[in-house]
């Protein structure tokens, strides 16, 4: 009975010692979760039979450490969740490694090949559908301005401007308090400039003189500004419109919202400026948000919206079937998975250019090593004597 009892330590030792030493050559996977051999005591009713391996479990839900990458789609999650990836087959599948790239169609893919999950994009540029990540390749077309975003603080102690005597000329610096330049494109990209000439008339009271390329769009009939008596803007509400006609482009059509703007008694300052519109680019490359919304970068510093990924979590992680050291699926002890957008909820947030290492902790690996091989070496010994035993009792027959 004895040396059956040691042999189970034997192959209950060796399952064990496969465990330590697939973690620890794996110490250096990104997103692999490190496993161990749990043992069970073996009895028939009262009688010890020795011991058995009731399973090899991973410690799914420990996160090992982020560590930076040069590659914009490699991510990391930080926090809760797994990126869902399917493969070719279409079955789904859930892995916290994240090594991504694009294949030859522009789908972003592991290094497994399995295509990434998310909410894409249509026509319009609008999230749709949860489906396959794609990043198109391409150039991005010239966006002509549209919207010019623009608050400043007009000086309250400015000098009143009689325009009988000195009407507006942006010549003479003296027929305007203060003036402030945009650049903007037109339908073919090109850059052109709208210059903003700002007359005080009155008191809580200013005219505005719009210049396209230095010719004055609105010489009789200025925009007014109006404040009341605490400086906060109460005229004009809605965007104002600026129209001014181009050589071989559309007409420029600009709606400059002025909401913000004050009227304090201190120097002129613009604290918003920022208009619509691009030349044409180039694809440069891609990046990936915290929140998971994945854009491609164009040469011109535009950035268009690819899709956004999803993660996945459950009511049990540890309940996932392991494919692999680094990819689950989804089993009834571990629950459906709850979908949502990075940083929603419990969900965590994605770190482009980053990846997660390994959780195995080699120091305690080293010593389970030791330890195991004492085990083993244990029930050697059980054999080894109980073989002397059994000889001793043959020579003495």
């Amino acid at each position: 009975m004895s040396f059956s009892i040691a042999t189970s330590g034997l192959n209950a030792v060796t399952e064990q010692l496969n465990s330590i030493s697939h973690n620890i050559a794996n110490s250096g996977t990104v997103g692999y979760k490190s496993s161990r051999a749990e043992f069970s005591s073996l009895y028939a009713q009262s009688q010890p039979l020795g011991v058995g391996v009731t399973s090899v479990s991973q410690s799914i839900t420990r996160s090992g450490s982020l560590v930076g990458s040069s590659n914009a789609l490699d991510l990391a999650i930080s926090g809760n969740g797994f990126f869902v990836v399917n493969n070719s087959e279409g079955g789904t599948s859930y892995t916290r490694a994240g090594y991504f790239g694009t294949d030859s169609n522009g789908f972003m893919v592991n290094n497994q090949g399995m295509r990434l999950q998310g909410y894409g994009v249509d026509a319009n540029g609008n999230l749709g559908t949860m489906g396959d990540l794609q990043i198109r390749s391409g150039s991005i077309p010239a966006k002509a301005s549209d919207e010019l975003a623009f608050t400043a603080n007009l000086d309250a102690r400015a000098e009143k401007i009689d325009q009988s005597v000195i009407p507006f000329d942006q010549n003479n610096k003296d027929s305007y308090s203060n003036t402030y330049t945009t650049q903007i494109h037109d339908s073919l990209g090109r850059e052109h400039t709208i210059t903003q000439y700002f007359v005080k008339t009155d008191d809580n009271k200013w005219s505005v003189y719009y210049s396209l390329d230095g010719n004055v769009l609105n010489q009789n009939t200025p925009q007014e500004l109006q404040f009341d008596t605490g400086g906060k803007l109460t005229s004009p509400i809605a965007p104002v419109d600026i129209t001014g006609t181009l050589t071989g482009a559309d007409p420029i059509s600009l709606k400059v919202n002025y909401s913000g703007t004050s009227q304090f008694g201190s120097e002129f300052a613009v604290t918003k400026n920022k208009a619509t519109g691009y030349a044409a680019g180039e694809k440069t490359g891609q990046q990936v948000d915290e929140d998971g919304s994945v854009y491609a970068t164009f040469s011109n510093g535009e950035r268009m919206l690819q899709g956004q990924l999803v993660l996945a979590n459950f009511t049990n992680p540890d309940g996932l079937a392991a494919q692999d050291g680094t990819v689950w699926t989804q089993t009834s002890a571990s629950g459906a998975p709850l979908l949502g957008i990075p940083g929603s909820g419990l969900m965590g947030s994605i770190k482009s250019g980053a990846l997660e290492s390994s959780n195995v902790d080699l120091t305690a690996e080293l010593v389970n090593l030791m330890t195991a091989q004492r085990n083993y070496q244990a029930n050697t010994k059980v054999i080894t004597t109980n073989d002397n035993m059994m000889s001793a009792l043959f020579q003495a027959l």
